[in-house]
């Protein structure tokens, strides 16, 4: 900002004093707000890391300079995340970003000691005074998924690869059985564990061993690009998660669920600027647009792409929920009744699997 100052009469030296202290308060006022991300895998060309980093270049475009931002990548979830967080604080960073369930742990504790900071972990879900937590309905898209599964299967078995055994996956994986039997009632989830959010090695012995015991048809809750690669080399349909992964497996890759943080997040740096920020926990669906559904490959058949069309749009507008009852368990126990439609604090608390799915959930 060029400031003019008088350089006059003596008289003048008082009014130019108070005007240069007026500006340096509106300067003060007007400082960038210091934005912060960490995230806990590399950002590479596509899934969770890739989606908050399109975000964070969505929320630069849009803010111009009232933002600073930054980031750190590939930080492991614990000490490591603690550390970050910390070193955030100390560089000035006003409103931190941590988008990882692993990542609530080291937020809270750091929260603690730097009240003046904004804190917003995504995935979890424990809140304070200067905490929000965010998350996404991502079920939906899994039951879209699932029901595009069950139509396109030949043999009705379908694999799936999962990440962590936390409420999140598990409604990912139920939603996606779900689907898939109400289009094939016979249809079979066969379901394994990677305990990663990210390692191609593992994403692809997986996606191997399930091709082995019969699969056509692959899903998962991991974040590379492997098993959409495995898929496109053996023939084998895949359905996607987190970006659109269409260019992997242009062949042989149906649609993915995608995530869009942008508009989220720049409400939230917006009503940190305006002093209106408040700390809640925010779920966001088809219906906010926190995910959608990537294009249908055009080895969809036009029947299938209208029912799904339909579905999506009985989702957003409320008129089908994935866990409207009768829900039973693999065991047979019913977990929603018919006639309703599972709790909030029910599905955020889930930890069984649904009837269909053939697979254990590791223990404890």
């Amino acid at each position: 900002m060029t400031r003019a100052t008088s350089r006059g009469l003596a008289g003048r030296f008082a009014l130019a004093a108070g005007l240069l202290g007026a500006l340096g308060a509106t300067a003060q006022t007007a400082e960038p707000l210091h934005t912060c991300f960490l995230y806990s895998n590399p950002i590479g060309e596509s899934g969770w890391t890739y989606q908050h980093e399109l975000a964070r270049k969505e929320l630069v475009a849009a803010m111009g300079n009232r933002i600073t931002t930054k980031y750190v990548e590939n930080i492991a979830e614990g000490p490591d995340a603690e550390r970050v967080i910390r070193n955030f604080v100390q560089e000035g960073c006003k409103l931190i970003f941590t988008p990882s369930f692993g990542f609530m742990e080291p937020t809270l504790k750091v929260a603690r000691t730097a009240p003046k900071v904004i804190f917003m972990n995504g995935t979890g879900y424990k809140t304070a005074a200067n905490v929000g937590v965010y998350n996404a309905r991502y079920f939906e898209g899994r039951y879209l998924e699932g029901v595009i599964a069950g139509a396109m299967s030949k043999s009705g078995t379908v694999g799936y690869v999962g990440a962590f055994p936390i409420p999140e996956v598990l409604q990912g994986v139920n939603a996606f059985a779900q689907g898939m039997r109400s289009v094939n009632p016979k249809a079979q989830l066969r379901l394994v564990w990677v305990n990663a959010w990210y390692d191609p090695g593992k994403e692809r012995d997986a996606a191997n061993a399930l091709v082995k015991l019969g699969v056509d048809t692959l899903a998962y809750a991991t974040s590379g690009v492997s098993i959409v690669t495995t898929g496109e080399e053996k023939g084998i349909y895949t359905l996607g998660y987190y970006s659109d992964m269409s260019r992997f497996g242009p062949k042989t890759h149906l649609t993915s669920v995608v995530q869009n943080w942008g508009g989220y997040y720049i409400k939230v740096v917006e009503d940190v600027l305006a002093g209106r920020w408040k700390s809640e926990s925010v779920m966001g669906g088809l219906r906010e647009g926190m995910i959608r559904m990537a294009p249908l490959n055009a080895a969809v058949p036009a029947e299938l792409r209208e029912k799904v069309a339909r579905l999506e749009k009985d989702i957003a507008e409320g008129r089908l929920h994935p866990f409207a009852g009768p829900v039973l368990d693999q065991e047979g126990k019913v977990r929603v009744p018919a006639g309703q439609t599972i709790s909030a604090a029910d599905l955020a608390n889930m930890n069984y699997l649904v009837q269909g799915v053939e697979g254990l959930l590791p223990k404890p």
